[in-house]
Order: C-alpha cells, then structure tokens, then sequence
C-alpha cells in the first residue's frame, strides 16, 4: 500500500503540504493513521509539481525512504507550486525497479499514483494486458502493478477521455478480472484532480473561496474540514468544485455535487 496526495491552489512551497503538517504525507511514511493495509512506507516516493507556465510537471524521485533524503527537505523548503501529486510507497513486493517504480508515474501533463495492489498480480491481468498493444507493454516503467494500471489509464486519457472516465473505467476492469484488488488511484493534469476510493481510504478537503482543494488517503492535520470519500467512488475536482460518483450503482454521468 502507499499514501499519496494531489493539490490544486494558491502557490505554495511543497514543504507546507508536504512536510510541516503535524500528519504530513512525509510523517505517513511511518506513522500512517488510518492505512488499512501495511504499516510502513519506506519502499520509495515522489514528489511532481507544476511551474507557471509550463503544462509539463516536474518530479523527483526516490527509491529509498523520503525521511532519509535530505535533497527532499531542500526541494520541500524552496520549490513552489500551484499543483502537485506527491506519494511515499509501501511496495506490493520486493523488486529490483527502484526509483522506476516509484509513483507519480508521468506522461505528458498527467501525474498518476496507485494505492493499493492488484489480487494475484500478474497472472490475474493476462486478459487485459492482451488487449494493449505490445508496444504500450513494452514502454511499462517498471514491473509493477501500478505501472501496469498506469499504462490501462494512460491509453485512455491518449484516446480523450476526460481524467474522471479514465480512472474509473479501468477500475471497473481491474476488479472484475481480479476481485478482492485495492485500486485507490489518483490522477492529474496540474487544473483538474480525479481519484478513486476502492479498497482504501480517501479524503478531501476543499475551501471554494480559497480556491484550494487537497485530495489525500488521509488528512494531514486535525481541521474538522476534511471529509472522508465512501468506499466504491470516483472524486473529480477542481480549485472550486468537488465532485464524487458513486462507481458500480451509479452511471458516471449522475453525480453528487458536495
């Protein structure tokens, strides 16, 4: 399992979001609070954020555990953003991909992270990577089920569907070929966040006239603004609105508005 974070907002040095809070994403990395699956996440992290100007994210990545590198803590401390996605991973199983394996996964404007794991990884994914065409699997980052869940998502936002539609439906497909599957995801292209709530927990926190919204598998803080999104959900969102759709009983075109 991992822990990750998206924001959208005013400009604001990643350390704020990342480091300072009295539960920050970097402190999740060994004291998680409300993780339902492994206790530690120290198998690798990422930072990616957005400059003015520039649609392409930077990154930084690690294979090693984020309170040990001290580049991190500089980076946190001056860089500054108006949009990141940033995660710390407790790896599914041990491997030799390093910092490859680390999310966020990138391509062009998007940011990606997965939390969570596929149920009988990989066996149970033989029908849906037949279906992808052996240069997507080729092109896979690392041997992992979040880089293969990854490409599933990546040929859909390259065929145009919007970041809400190209988590969820590879969702729905993951499940169905290997029930029991955790697929917490989290996407972005630096304007919009979409993430699914699947086997994990989620939570938002959004301030309309700020024009800040954070998306998290757990709060960072203790502000009694922070809401938790119910398990089987699709969240979209922007700098004003939040969105959230329940994912098997409702079509994706019925949402509830919060």
């Amino acid at each position: 399992m991992c822990r990750h974070l998206a924001y959208l907002g005013p400009e604001v040095a990643l350390g704020r979001l990342l480091s300072e809070p009295g539960h920050s994403l970097v402190r999740q990395s060994w004291e998680p609070r409300r993780q339902r699956n492994g206790t530690v996440n120290a198998d690798g992290f990422g930072v990616g954020w957005y400059a003015e100007g520039d649609p392409v994210p930077g990154r930084y990545r690690r294979s090693g555990p984020v309170w040990g590198d001290e580049t991190f803590t500089d980076l946190a401390r001056v860089v500054r953003s108006a949009a990141l996605l940033a995660a710390v991973r407790d790896a599914t199983r041990a491997g030799a991909d390093g910092e490859a394996a680390a999310a966020p996964f990138a391509d062009g404007p998007w940011l990606f992270s997965h939390n969570g794991a596929v149920r009988d990884w990989p066996d149970a994914m033989a029908p849906l990577a037949a279906a992808l065409p052996p240069r997507e699997l080729l092109r896979l980052s690392a041997r992992t089920d979040s880089a293969f869940v990854w490409a599933l998502v990546l040929r859909r936002l390259r065929a145009g569907d919007d970041l809400g539609t190209a988590l969820a439906e590879p969702v729905r497909e993951v499940a169905s070929a290997a029930p029991g599957s955790r697929l917490n995801l989290l996407l972005t292209d630096g304007a919009t966040i979409a993430a699914t709530a699947w086997g994990d927990s989620l939570w938002y926190l959004a301030e309309p006239g700020a024009r800040r919204t954070v998306v998290a598998s757990e709060p960072y803080d203790d502000d009694n603004r922070w809401c938790e999104v119910p398990d089987r959900t699709l969240l979209t969102a922007t700098r004003t609105r939040v969105e959230l759709t329940p994912l098997k009983e409702t079509p994706l075109g019925e949402k509830e508005r919060s």
